[in-house]
């Protein structure tokens, strides 16, 4: 058993080098996929730590990372709320909420909701009849949303496996498009833009034995091909493949209880060129956290910062995303475990 343990850390730690060392960006995917609301991370200790959370045991909020992160949830349940004002005054917010009903002995369940308010937008539509080229239409609202339920489970003491299924829409309202009629008459006719695919996440964890060292592997958004009109495409599609480790486990004596996790992550994506992730998450007598991470290949926000305080079983967690011409990223989540 022992053995067969060390091939597949092997055999793990092969495949995240060699992926990794392909991940230079000089691959270009433009345009590939829709739903990108779906590739949009809320909550704030995962953006502080640049998202790098395929390797970490997360609760329930694994569900938007690695559902494997949740099977070893020490309480009987674990909820997160977050909000997330993204550029454009765009608005993300989450919840997720996980229960462990055996502790662990059938497994955890979880439930995640995403959901996107992108505002109210002012309707136009071409009509050269008119002096501007153009009539108004009516105001009005785009809406996405996503409503998950996942499994996770220890199958051993050291290797974990997790999955989910999400009922995913996005309504893009109505437009008008040419149609012609079996007499050659030429008129409009209304077309709605409403979309409700299903998507697929799973993933996996394996701890080494060496200290905490941690492997992570995690698809999301697995799905099949959809089409708006006659335009096919699928969901974000990414892989990711992580590790991460408490740093202070080299040193004998920490100072005031503290722990330093470093997490990295390499990602592939479908619709645009890899990426490697560094996260770090510095704890102090398990009541205060401060966090950093970096994204490489990342045009507008490569670095984030944030903290965290906990205590009781309930925590508040802030993240900062300097996001160039955009501005700038502020999230926050609320979490509470029992």
């Amino acid at each position: 058993m022992k053995k067969k343990i060390n091939l597949l850390f092997t055999g793990l730690l092969f495949v995240f080098l060699l992926t990794g060392s392909g991940f230079t960006g000089e691959n270009e995917k433009l345009a590939q996929t829709g739903f990108q609301f779906l590739s949009v991370i809320s909550d704030a200790r995962a953006a502080a730590m640049a998202e790098a959370m395929t390797s970490l045991e997360f609760g329930s909020g694994a569900l938007f990372f690695n559902p494997a992160g949740m099977a070893n949830m020490k309480g009987f349940i674990d909820m997160t709320a977050s909000t997330n004002q993204w550029i454009a005054d765009i608005s993300h917010n989450t919840f997720s909420l996980a229960v462990n009903p055996a502790m662990g002995h059938y497994g955890v369940i979880g439930f995640s909701v995403q959901s996107v308010d992108y505002g109210k937008f002012y309707g136009t539509r071409v009509d050269k009849s008119k002096d501007l080229g153009y009539v108004d239409t009516e105001i009005f609202e785009l809406n996405s949303m996503a409503i998950g339920v996942g499994y996770a489970k220890s199958l051993t003491d050291r290797f974990s496996v997790g999955g989910q299924v999400r009922w995913v829409k996005q309504d893009l309202g109505e437009s008008m498009i040419p149609f012609i009629s079996a007499e050659q008459d030429t008129s409009l006719k209304g077309i709605t833009n409403d979309l409700t695919p299903i998507a697929y996440d799973f993933g996996t964890q394996f701890k080494t034995g060496f200290k905490s060292l941690v492997f992570g592997m995690s698809v999301r958004n697995f799905s099949k091909e959809i089409k708006y009109v006659e335009e096919g495409f699928q969901l974000p599609l990414v892989f990711n493949l992580g590790i991460s480790m408490n740093m202070m486990d080299f040193f004998e004596n920490t100072l005031f209880n503290s722990s330093l996790f470093l997490a990295v992550d390499a990602t592939h994506f479908r619709s645009h060129a890899e990426q490697v992730k560094v996260g770090l998450d510095y704890r102090l007598m398990d009541i205060l956290s401060l966090r950093g991470g970096y994204v490489s290949n990342n045009d507008e926000n490569s670095i984030s910062y944030g903290m965290g305080v906990e205590y009781m079983g309930l925590a508040l967690d802030y993240a900062y995303t300097p996001f160039g011409v955009f501005d700038n990223v502020k999230r926050m989540t609320v979490r509470f475990s029992l």
